[in-house]
C-alpha cells in the first residue's frame, strides 16, 4: 500500500466564497475528522491530492501546518460533475495498526468459457477490514474457464495475510451470465418460420 505525505493548511474561512477562492487557488477543501476529535478544516494542494486519490484507499499522511503529522484515508470525495476537478475531501484519522473498513476494488482476470459469455461485477469493490497501513489497493479474481450461471462468492475471494471480509460470505461478486443476443436471433428465426407457414 502507497503512502503519500501532503502538507496541509488549518483553514477559518467556510461557506461557498471562501470555497471557491480555495478552489481558485488550486487548491481543495477538506476535513479530517474521526476518533473522537473535533472536525478540522483544511486547506489541501489540488494537484497533489488529485493524483494521490488515483490509488483507491491511499493513505495520506498530513503535515498540517507543520506542525503535526496525521494519518488519514479518503472517506468521501466530492467532484464537479462537468469538468471533474475536486470539489471537497472528507478524510478520516487512522492511526498506525488500527483497523478500518473500506472497499477495496475487485479486478478480474482470465479467459471465460467460450460462447460468448458475459461477466457481470455485482460487486465492483469487496467491503473488507484491514489494517490502515495495510489496505490492499485491490483483489485479483480468477474467472479462467467459467460457464454461463457461475458465481463468485466473497468467500471464494483469496484475501491478503491481516485482510478480513466485511460482507456476508455468500454475496455475489461476480457471476457468468449466457449472452442474450444469440436468444434473440433463435427467437426471431422462429417467428419467421411461423409466419412463412401461416
Amino acid at each position: 500500500m502507497s503512502e503519500v505525505k501532503l502538507t496541509a493548511e488549518t483553514r477559518s474561512e467556510f461557506g461557498k466564497g471562501a470555497a471557491r477562492r480555495i478552489r481558485r487557488d488550486n487548491k481543495v477543501p477538506g476535513v479530517l475528522y474521526g476518533h473522537g476529535s473535533d472536525p478540522l478544516h483544511l486547506t489541501l494542494p489540488g494537484h497533489e491530492l488529485l493524483l494521490a486519490l488515483r490509488t483507491p484507499n491511499v493513505l495520506i499522511s498530513l503535515d498540517i501546518d507543520g506542525k503535526s503529522n496525521e494519518l488519514a484515508i479518503p472517506k468521501s470525495v466530492q467532484r464537479d460533475p462537468l469538468k471533474g476537478f475536486l470539489e471537497h475531501v472528507d478524510l478520516l484519522l487512522v492511526k498506525r495498526g488500527e483497523k478500518v473498513t473500506v472497499e477495496v476494488p475487485v479486478h478480474a482476470e482470465g479467459e471465460l468459457a467460450p460462447g460468448g459469455n458475459l461477466l457481470e461485477h455485482v460487486l465492483n469493490a469487496l467491503p473488507v477490514e484491514a489494517e490502515a497501513t495495510h489496505i490492499p489497493e485491490a483483489l485479483t479474481v480468477s474467472v479462467e474457464g467459467l460457464e454461463a450461471g457461475a458465481s463468485v462468492l466473497a468467500k471464494d475471494i483469496t484475501l491478503p495475510s491481516g485482510v478480513s471480509l466485511a460482507v456476508e460470505e455468500d454475496a455475489v461478486v461476480l457471476q457468468v451470465l449466457q449472452a442474450q443476443v444469440e436468444e434473440a436471433v433463435e427467437g426471431e428465426e422462429t417467428e419467421g418460420e411461423e409466419v412463412a407457414e401461416a
